[in-house]
């Protein structure tokens, strides 16, 4: 009786190691997939170094954009321009923002959505969240003018779009 429940044992311990394995080899290979370009941006690549001109009190006529406020891979006051009807954040090369080289960051991290013309962020399943405020966010979330982002070690700040 002894010997088949230490069997049962040994076979359960196995299978959960296996499982863990298994969980662990799927979750790098789905972070590596597609991250395989250099660190270095291309001028044009979602980012406006620019300072923002002085916005008059009126409807944004553009969504806006993200300003990096702290960041290990991007350049403090870089701004990720929210000009599309998805703006993906990640270490995708095809993300508007690449943050390749932090390893807390997943190829298909956060996808920023324009909904009625105003923008929401979604976190896209990654391994270490999604953080609005300070919270980490479980559904798709509305962002409201100076809401701080976390994705990683970056933290943006969102600024609605200024008017011509």
């Amino acid at each position: 009786m002894v010997d088949q429940a230490l069997l049962l044992l040994r076979i359960g311990v196995l299978v959960l190691l296996y499982l863990f394995v298994w969980r662990i080899a799927r979750t790098a290979i789905r972070d590596v997939r597609g991250s395989a370009e250099s660190m270095i941006l291309s001028p044009g690549h979602g980012f406006d170094r620019q300072p923002a001109p002085v916005a008059a009190l009126a409807e944004p006529a553009m969504p806006g954009r993200l300003v990096v406020v702290a960041s290990d891979i991007l350049p403090i006051g870089a701004a990720v321009v929210l000009d599309q009807p998805e703006v993906l954040l990640g270490r995708d090369p095809h993300a508007a923002a690449v943050l390749d080289g932090d390893g807390f960051v997943s190829g298909r991290h956060a996808m920023v959505r324009l909904r009625g013309g105003a923008p929401t962020v979604t976190d896209l399943g990654s391994t270490n969240g999604t953080y609005v405020n300070g919270n980490r966010i479980a559904a798709e979330t509305h962002l409201q003018e100076g809401d701080e982002i976390a994705v990683g070690s970056t933290r943006m700040i969102y600024e609605p779009g200024a008017t011509p």
